[in-house]
């Protein structure tokens, strides 16, 4: 299938399934079409067991597989998901929880790469490098799923902005991690992963550094440019040109596309509409993206539905996806609780803050996209098994039910 059809079929699908949350789930829209997807998949494999001269599992696989999942996504869909994230952030307010978001982020996703790391490794027996990867993958929150959920959790502010602040960010950490441990797993295999410790500083230093300063200068510049315009259809169209052309520039110079993303949304959702842009062009701008947010998250959502059939189960690889959402969790425990007992050396923290970022913090498609990209090996599937488990029931269930644990812990 050519680009445009699947576009076209995903974009279908993506409103047919919509339609059918809305009329009979009514659960939050980006979820609802998760699980109408999963159903959906369901259905197709049980039909196709059933009657398998209709030959139906293998024509969606096919199409499945043409898609290339980690492709649409690290690709062609994060750099806009993560502006349009960033860009309806409130930039005061992150900085008043900088010190709590810059200390999770950091020592979080370390910590919870460490415990999920060796926690997989008991759980499956694979070495405790490849485990790592699993750890390293399945760490860092996914901004996409945590942003769309906190939307409808109505948390307090100051937590939302926590675990909005720590998504955004986390990821550029973690994905340094996780380039640094398949560089070290799969050492002659990825031209761009890390080949060993000592690469550990420049790698950091380009990646997130660098896609922090890229995005801070596309970001003023393309402030410079839209204070001298009066035209909200022009202003719009400068941002969708910074989202996908700073993106590509940054994976084009070596850094941090995901970062890069994230500093230009926060300085045009901040400095730009303050000084830049007139009440009209801000209305147009805020609508925009939150139109490109929603479809994007829709399609995304209805992508991680279908991936199931990507899958290749056995029973050892369900074990390992069951266990692996118990020590995901557990993981996320620690990689909470762990530096917010470090922050009350500095300023209190309420009782709330550890287990609601703990249970808020959804795993999503980035973790989905950095499982198929990693080398093709004998452990691939496993890691990508136990990614998928965790990633769904994340989604659904803790995405569901985050709002509950906020109400009950008031």
């Amino acid at each position: 299938m050519t680009i445009l059809q699947i576009t076209s079929l995903l974009v279908v699908l993506a409103g047919v399934f919509g339609s059918v949350n809305y009329f009979f789930l009514r659960l939050p829209p980006s979820i609802g079409i998760l699980v109408v997807a999963l159903a959906a998949s369901t259905m197709a494999m049980v039909l196709d067991w059933l009657a398998p001269g209709i030959g139906i599992a293998d024509a969606v696989r096919a199409v499945v597989l043409d898609i290339e999942f980690s492709t649409a996504l690290l690709d062609w869909m994060l750099g806009l998901l993560l502006f349009a994230g960033a860009l309806h952030v409130r930039a005061d307010l992150l900085r008043e929880q900088a010190l709590p978001v810059a200390v999770i982020t950091l020592v979080g996703v370390l910590v919870s790469t460490a415990v999920a790391g060796i926690g997989f490794a008991w759980i499956t027996g694979f070495p405790l490098v490849v485990a790592m990867v699993f750890g390293a993958l399945i760490s860092p929150t996914d901004p996409v799923a945590v942003l769309g959920v906190l939307r409808e959790a109505k948390l307090r502010k100051s937590l939302e902005i926590q675990i909005a602040g720590e998504s955004l960010f986390n990821d550029g950490v973690g994905y340094v991690v996780f380039l640094l441990l398949v560089g070290l797993a799969f050492p002659l295999q990825g031209e761009h992963h890390a080949e060993g410790w000592q690469s550990v500083a420049t790698l950091f230093l380009r990646e997130a550094v660098g896609g922090a300063a890229l995005g801070g200068v596309l970001g003023w510049l393309t402030f410079q440019l839209i204070r001298h315009i009066d035209d909200y259809a022009l202003e719009v169209l400068i941002s969708l040109g910074l989202a996908l052309g700073g993106y590509e520039l940054a994976v084009a110079i070596g850094v941090s596309g995901p970062i890069m993303a994230v500093i230009a949304g926060l300085f045009i959702g901040d400095v730009g509409k303050k000084f830049g842009m007139g009440a009209i062009t801000q209305e147009y701008l805020d609508k925009f993206w939150e139109i490109i947010d929603e479809m994007l998250n829709a399609v995304l959502f209805l992508l991680i539905g279908v991936e199931v059939f990507a899958l290749a189960l056995d029973l050892d690889m369900i074990r390992a996806g069951v266990l692996a959402i118990g020590l995901s969790l557990l993981a996320r425990l620690v990689g909470v609780a762990a530096p917010v007992l470090l922050l009350r050396s500095w300023e209190p923290q309420k009782r709330d803050v550890i287990p609601i970022m703990t249970w808020g913090g959804l795993k999503g498609g980035i973790s989905v996209a950095l499982a198929l990209s990693l080398p093709d090996s004998e452990w691939k599937p496993t890691i990508l098994a136990a990614t998928y488990f965790v990633v769904v029931f994340s989604i659904i269930v803790q995405g569901l039910s985050i709002g509950l644990l906020a109400r009950w812990l008031k």
